[in-house]
């Protein structure tokens, strides 16, 4: 009898086992992608004022680093690395630098003509796209030898210099979106006539929240996605201004978000958002899916980013990495 008991046992064990596992294996990829970081492994580059300008491999050590502070840059065609530098000794009004990581050799410099410069960006005929704080925020096009041959007034406040604009990028019809932090709005200028043709406001919630659109990110359905700096949310408005989609630490149920400042709509949907208020051990970056599940953290670095740019996943490079 005991022995029969002990069979029985077996065999009802056994399908109960067989049940959890089958159990274990439907569940366990999705939990495993959201749970642990180890699953996708990122190579970037990172701009800001402490971390200076560094390229990060896919397993987190610095595979290059420029010693200057920095609020925006690209890995370009050509493998230079293009830079907008903050303010500092060599650069006393900002500037833009292009380098040439293999040597270190600067290939293009430019010295800002007012308090700082926020974003630069390449365009065709080796020229530059440049946005300049101060009395007269505006964004200009440089040639090679640092010559203006274009300029775009913007119309913001002028009581801070440091909070009228962060990343400006060019939509595909020419015209600039720029994000201006105290006016809580972000602005589509047509850059010939400096007007204003469109604008999405951030301060739904109320200014207190301080929702100050740092980046802003034009997609192809139309839809705009916004970095809400101190606000520790991204927005995505459609082209009536309306939030058809957010994410937020209430979202994640944990404090991952901490001044959302740079942000990069992935090829796959995916969302990576950076914490720049973060220290020490905290999360630096962070990569959310549309159902806002964390999939990706970056902790290094004692610092964190004002902006970045995603370059490879699990070794591939991205097929778009310019949604930043």
């Amino acid at each position: 009898m005991p022995f029969q008991f002990c069979i029985q046992s077996f065999c009802i064990n056994r399908s109960v086992l067989k049940w959890m596992l089958c159990i274990t294996l439907l569940v366990a990829p999705t939990s495993l992608n959201a749970a642990d970081s180890n699953s996708i492994t990122h190579s970037f580059l990172g701009f800001g004022k402490a971390n200076r300008v560094t390229w990060v491999d896919e397993d987190g050590m610095v595979k290059w680093k420029l010693d200057l502070p920095a609020s925006d840059g690209w890995n370009l065609e050509n493998g230079n690395i293009l830079v907008a530098v903050y303010p500092c000794a060599d650069y006393p009004g900002g500037g833009v630098i292009e380098v040439d990581p293999s040597t270190d050799q600067t290939v293009f410099a430019y010295q800002g003509q007012q308090k700082e410069i926020s974003t630069a960006l390449a365009l065709p005929d080796h020229r530059y796209l440049i946005t300049e704080l101060g009395k007269q925020p505006r964004a200009i096009v440089v040639n090679q030898d640092g010559v203006i041959e274009k300029e775009t007034a913007m119309q913001c406040q002028r009581k801070n210099a440091h909070m009228q604009t962060r990343m400006l990028r060019v939509l595909p019809n020419g015209n600039y979106l720029v994000p201006h932090l105290l006016d809580f709005a972000v602005k589509e200028y047509a850059v010939d006539s400096g007007e204003v043709v469109n604008s999405f406001a951030t301060d739904d919630r109320g200014r207190e929240k301080r929702d100050w659109p740092f980046t802003a990110i034009r997609l192809e359905s139309g839809n705009t996605v916004v970095g809400c700096t101190n606000g520790n949310r991204v927005i995505e408005l459609d082209s009536d201004g309306k939030i058809v989609w957010s994410v937020s630490n209430e979202d994640l149920g944990e404090p991952l978000i901490d001044d959302a400042c740079g942000v990069q709509r992935l090829p796959n949907g995916n969302t990576v958002i950076s914490s720049y208020h973060a220290k020490g051990n905290a999360t630096k970056l962070l990569e959310v899916t549309p159902d806002k599940k964390v999939v990706w953290k970056f902790n290094g670095m004692k610092s964190g980013f004002h902006h970045f740019q995603i370059l490879t996943t699990n070794g591939e490079k991205l097929a778009d990495n310019s949604l930043r």
